[in-house]
């Protein structure tokens, strides 16, 4: 791989090329075992693939569409795992290797699972067999088809959480428009409690005005990127390859502007009543932002998913230290 195309390596791809060149480093010490041509060729098969995905440029209109799909990462990362565990099954050394393999396969398969419980009755001092390499193979893989099949995962959350974005915007868009061309649809105002003839609206006025509903927004984002700003502090890094984090930050400010809009126009309306006192602009303003940060409510759970979706996403670690 040329020393440019080094300098365009995201954080995933640099990962798999790490652990493809100590997989080579651990194929080496296989040259001239005997019995072990078979695994060879495969591992060396598979990293053949692995370094035409890292080595291919997509063209430039193909790049949303493979961004959409994964191709590239999940191709990648499959065939890695692939040469793996072809690698583990042929060392020599596989016996002193078992504490650690059960260690890093712990994590993605569960206590009943057949596979693990075979492979946990092996023996660190007994020399393997074919049959202890043949339970070794069964377990690296359910262990990495598990982990990529949590990568599909991620990528389809992603997914599901761009059209989401998509979908708010168009709706803010669209809110605010109206806001815009016809003020009195949207209006963005609440009777003083002083009297009732008076209303204090979004942006100072009298009666609804133009900027009203998207100056609401904007201090609706503004209370909903307090919690944003909450998430990103939380939440630990990750070599994933999907990084959900700011996708479910975007979905949090443009909901709230949409909660904020909604919210205020319930108060416009006297739904709220008795239960709030808006007194001034300042006291409407204020009311966006919080009704803008209350969409912590419904997002806390799209949080607690996208947590447990990235908990097994993460790369199973190196089979081969």
């Amino acid at each position: 791989m040329a020393i440019g195309d080094r300098a365009r390596l995201t954080d995933w791809q640099l990962t798999v090329e790490a652990r493809a060149r100590r997989t080579r480093a651990d194929l080496a010490e296989l040259e001239g075992v005997a019995g072990t041509d078979r695994e060879r060729r495969s591992a060396v098969e598979s990293l053949a693939v692995v370094d035409r995905v890292l080595d291919h440029r997509e063209r430039f209109w193909r790049l949303p569409a493979s961004w959409w799909s994964g191709w590239h990462i999940e191709r990648a990362w499959r065939a890695l795992h692939e040469a793996e565990v072809c690698t583990a099954a042929a060392l020599p050394d596989l016996a002193g290797r078992l504490p650690g393999l059960r260690q890093r396969i712990s994590g993605l398969l569960s206590e009943d699972d057949l596979r693990r419980q075979a492979l946990d009755t092996l023996e660190p001092g007994r020399p393997p067999g074919p049959t202890d390499r043949a339970i070794v193979v069964d377990a690296l893989r359910a262990a990495f088809d598990a982990s990529d099949d949590a990568h599909a995962a991620a990528r389809a959350l992603r997914n599901k959480m761009v059209a989401a974005a998509l979908l708010l915007f168009v709706v803010n868009t669209a809110l605010g428009l109206v806001g815009l061309l016809r003020p009195e649809f949207l209006p963005m105002c609440a009777h003083l409690p002083a009297n009732e003839q008076i209303r204090a609206c979004a942006t100072g006025a009298k009666t609804p005005a133009p900027l009203d509903v998207w100056l609401v927004q904007l201090i609706g984002a503004f209370g909903a990127m307090v919690a944003a700003v909450v998430l990103l502090l939380r939440r630990r890094p990750s070599l994933s390859p999907y990084i959900l984090i700011g996708y479910q930050a975007l979905i949090k400010v443009l909901l709230g502007a949409a909660l904020a809009v909604i919210g205020v126009l319930a108060l416009s309306a006297g739904v709220a009543e008795g239960l709030t006192c808006i007194t001034s602009q300042a006291a409407l303003l204020l009311w966006a932002a919080l009704l803008g940060y209350s969409q912590q409510v419904g997002t806390r759970l799209l949080d607690n998913y996208a947590d447990r979706v990235m908990n097994h996403v993460r790369p199973l670690p190196d089979v081969s230290r």
